[in-house]
């Protein structure tokens, strides 16, 4: 098959689509795929997991208009994700699609992976036997004297750092590598030209909307999805377990809570992530926010700067 004609790798920006669950962002990345020559980039952490597909409201193989989907089940419930891995895999990705003169479409809601594939942001190492070694330390002195000890070598994050976790890893990093954990926070500052484009919608809307997603999901057989991976070892994955959607109907395999119970929880907990999502994409300046509601999306997200090319 013939590599199509294209710009070269790097010669035009790179696209995502950003913004609360709910919004219509993998509706949008197809359009554009087709309207561009793409193909998909998945940055949504929870739909790296194998099998993982009602409750993170996965495309199925035959809604992705036979349009190639990067980093989708990659990982088992059973594995943790890691940013740092991620945004190696995903730069890979990013490089072939352009290798092969197509359009790279990145699409999805977990803020700090969207960052990881666009902005220039580097990860302090971690080595588990130091770190194991410092939360011994931290439960033998306790917090004060943990934060004492941070102080004398990171003055700035013992200041902003306010749990014993996080001052255990600042000390973790400032041994492995000299420097202060604050140092590693990230700037807004992309890699190589990049559009961003928002959606969001009135909070009435996507609030029914949300209610309207959960009931579909369970309709469409989240429980008995669960049920699948629990026998896979869902209950072991600190990530997968706790993903919304996942936890609640384990209690209801568990006879704590009755489906409608798990629904209302579900919808209720997905309203606070969408929530979440939305301070965190709405503190990037960079971010052309539209609403998916009305008419002529495609065309008033190919009139953005960049995004034709």
């Amino acid at each position: 098959m013939p590599v199509p004609d294209g710009p070269g790798p790097g010669s035009v920006p790179l696209v995502a689509i950003v913004g609360p669950t709910g919004t219509g962002k993998s509706d949008l990345a197809l359009d554009l795929a087709q309207r561009l020559g793409g193909e998909i980039v998945n940055t949504d952490a929870l739909q790296f997991y194998r099998g993982m597909d009602i409750g993170t409201a996965k495309l199925s193989v035959a809604e992705r208009r036979g349009i190639p989907h990067h980093l989708l089940d990659i990982l088992d419930v059973t594995e943790e994700a890691s940013v740092a891995r991620f945004q190696a895999e995903v730069r890979a990705v990013i490089s072939d699609i352009e290798d092969r003169g197509l359009r790279p479409i990145l699409v999805g809601g977990s803020g700090l992976y969207v960052r990881a594939a666009l902005d220039v942001l580097e990860f302090p190492p971690t080595d588990p036997q130091v770190r194991a070694r410092w939360e011994a330390h931290a439960d033998a002195v306790g917090p004060d004297v943990l934060r004492a000890e941070l102080r004398e070598v990171d003055p700035d994050s013992a200041e902003r750092l306010g749990d014993v976790r996080r001052m255990v890893r600042a000390l973790e990093v400032h041994e492995l590598t000299g420097r202060a954990f604050t140092s590693f926070m990230p700037q807004r500052e992309y890699l190589r030209p990049t559009v961003q484009i928002g959606l969001d919608l009135d909070r009435s809307e996507l609030h029914a909307r949300l209610r309207t997603r959960v009931e579909h999901m369970v309709e469409a057989g989240l429980q008995a999805e669960v049920a699948r991976l629990d026998a896979l070892g869902l209950r072991s994955g600190k990530t997968a377990s706790r993903a919304i959607g996942y936890a609640q109907f384990l209690k209801v395999l568990d006879g704590e809570w009755s489906v409608e119970e798990a629904v209302e929880d579900t919808t209720v907990a997905t309203r606070k992530f969408a929530r979440r999502q939305i301070t965190w994409f709405r503190a990037d300046p960079r971010v052309t926010w539209l609403d998916p509601t009305e008419p002529g999306l495609v065309d008033r997200v190919l009139a953005v700067e960049g995004v034709a090319g």
